[in-house]
């Protein structure tokens, strides 16, 4: 699941900070566009095959390029009991050969045209993309509805992907320093339902137990174009891109699909607290995580600008308190979806914050001082210069993920709005949402959903020698933007 493009995704994110530091000196993204300015707009074009497939047309003739993306509505969520981790092994035996195209074939097919690639599995979908040069559309059509048209599912690539989704669980969670902790960890804790506290990532014994049958029947059931969606971004011209898909696609037989699972979280009413041992850890951390409000709902949005005034930047409250006034750890970090970002997701969230302190420090000190941030918002409505300032931080942020990595981060929308919501559109009134949240709705959400009794606190505890190299502190799975 982490992306093996980790250290490009770095550099694009700090080459995007620095084109938007230049393009704010010259034209400040804060302010509302004037009066009778045309307000920024992504051109959408929406339709369904007769086999389902949902797709969505997004040109932009900026660069000669193209960005495609198919979206399967399978993720950590839904996959099946007793197959743990059973999405992101599929996601792995997609790479391994279809119908025209050998193991690995895919991957080389694009690199050898000038792209880039890669999968992922999240909470509630399982994404493949490339980007390629503008002329490529069609090859990349053609490949894509080749391995959703007929998978090579054999009993060699399973057990081979097995062994590899088995590794990568020992070598991100089971033999790392705070592996797991706390995008993996704290939904197990903080939620109730299986679907939404089960280790998604996947027990070596559920992997290891998936039989050919199994691959097969989750292929056909999921890997279908009724429960799909294609994005396509960039340098292209509707009419042909059209005609490719219905050419590619339009054949594909839909399948039967289950009943979506109840994924319904209780409400909490009383913090929860756990601790976790780490063999390897030389210092502890903590996290503690919200509840979120339903999405799409008033106080969903609220939660968004809640979360830049709170956790994003040197000037979020919780940085504030916790590194700048108190000096109770060096850095706080987190978020809502550890996963991906605000939008992409379809169900129960988390709010979660999480550090590395001291263990001199009392964890209780450093819930207090989290606690009098936090009652910042909840004690009295924010300023307006403060709101408006949180305002332009989630536009810029929800402009730089549309523009990332060639028109991927647009795709990563369309692609979910199209499935979550069947409303690909949705992408232009997001900022019109948060333009509508105010101090007032801000307050009450804080005093609704951050409260101890909506929380959960997670505690890693250092179970290494002192005598032992210091741990690096780990970095989360690479994330959609």
């Amino acid at each position: 699941m982490p992306s093996p493009e980790r250290k490009s995704r770095f550099a694009l994110k700090i080459l995007a900070a620095l084109v938007a530091l230049c393009l704010g000196a010259a034209a400040p993204a804060a302010a509302a566009p004037p009066a009778g300015e045309k307000e920024f707009r992504v051109p959408v074009e929406y339709f369904k095959l007769p086999n389902g497939l949902r797709v969505v047309l997004s040109p932009d003739h900026t660069a000669p390029t193209v960005c495609v993306a198919v979206y399967y509505r399978i993720g950590f969520r839904i996959e099946p009991k007793d197959r743990t981790g059973f999405a992101h092994l599929f996601e792995h035996m997609m790479f391994q050969g279809s119908q025209n195209l050998g193991k690995m074939e895919f991957i080389k097919l694009v690199q050898q045209n000038g792209g880039i690639l890669n999968g992922s599995t999240r909470f509630d979908f399982t994404n493949y993309f490339e980007v390629l040069p503008a002329n490529k559309l069609e090859t990349a059509l053609w490949a894509e509805a080749d391995r959703m048209g007929g998978l090579a599912v054999t009993e060699d690539n399973l057990k081979n992907q097995q062994g590899v989704v088995g590794n990568e669980v020992k070598v991100n969670v089971l033999n790392r320093p705070y592996g797991g902790f706390p995008w993996l960890d704290m939904p197990q804790y903080a939620n109730s339902n299986w679907y939404n506290a089960h280790n998604f990532y996947g027990d070596l014994k559920d992997i290891d137990a998936a039989t050919l049958v199994d691959v097969r029947s989750f292929f056909k059931t999921y890997y279908a174009p009724n429960n799909a969606a294609l994005a396509i971004v960039g340098d292209f011209d509707p009419a042909e891109a059209k005609r490719f898909v219905e050419k590619y696609f339009g054949a594909l037989q839909p399948s039967q699909l289950p009943a979506q699972p109840d994924l319904t979280e209780p409400k909490q009413t009383k913090e929860k607290r756990a601790t976790k041992p780490d063999r390897m850890a030389n210092r502890p951390a903590l996290a503690f995580a919200y509840h979120l409000p339903e999405r799409n709902t008033p106080e969903y949005y609220a939660m968004g600008v809640i979360d830049q005034l709170l956790l994003q930047g040197d000037d979020s409250l919780l940085h504030q308190e916790l590194v700048q006034k108190r000096g109770l750890t060096g850095d706080v970090s987190g978020g809502i979806n550890m996963l991906g970002n605000l939008y992409d997701y379809n169900g129960p969230m988390l709010w979660i914050a999480s550090l590395f302190y001291d263990p001199a420090t009392n964890p209780d000190t450093i819930l207090a001082a989290a606690d009098s941030a936090i009652d910042t918002l909840r004690s009295k409505p924010v300023d307006q210069k403060t709101l408006d300032r949180a305002r332009v931080k989630l536009r810029s942020d929800l402009y730089d993920n549309m523009g990332y990595l060639g028109g991927f981060g647009l795709a990563n929308l369309l692609a979910s709005f199209a499935l979550f919501d069947d409303n690909p559109a949705r992408v232009n009134s997001l900022a019109a949402e948060f333009q509508k949240v105010t101090p007032a709705l801000i307050q009450k959400t804080a005093q609704e959903y951050l409260t101890p009794a909506n929380r959960t606190v997670l505690i890693v505890e250092p179970q290494a020698k002192p005598a032992e190299t210091p741990a690096k502190t780990p970095a989360a799975p690479a994330k959609n933007q």
